[in-house]
C-alpha cells in the first residue's frame, strides 16, 4: 500500500514528506526529489538545539549524486 501512495505523489506532482517529531510532536514538512529525500533537509529537524543528520556506516543506501552522462572515458578526459 505504501509503494502506491508513492507512486501516487509521484504522479501528482508532490514532492513534499510530512514527518511528526515523537520527541516534539513538531510536524516538519520535508522536500523531495524524484522519491529521495536530500539529507540536508533533516537539518529542518532539530532537537535540544541539534540539527538531525543521517548515518550510514555501510554506505549501502546512499545515493551520491544524479548523472545523466552517457559516455564517459576518463583516461582521454571525455565525459
Amino acid at each position: 500500500m505504501k509503494r502506491l501512495s508513492l507512486i501516487a505523489d509521484q504522479v501528482s506532482g508532490k514532492n513534499i514528506i510530512t514527518i511528526t517529531d515523537s520527541r516534539t510532536g513538531k510536524t516538519h514538512e520535508l522536500n523531495t526529489n524524484n522519491g529521495f529525500l536530500k539529507s540536508g533537509e533533516l537539518a529542518k529537524l532539530t532537537y535540544k538545539g541539534k540539527v538531525l543528520r543521517s548515518y550510514d556506516p555501510g554506505y549501502m543506501n546512499t545515493i551520491t549524486c544524479t548523472s545523466t552522462i552517457s559516455f564517459i572515458d576518463g583516461d582521454k578526459g571525455i565525459l
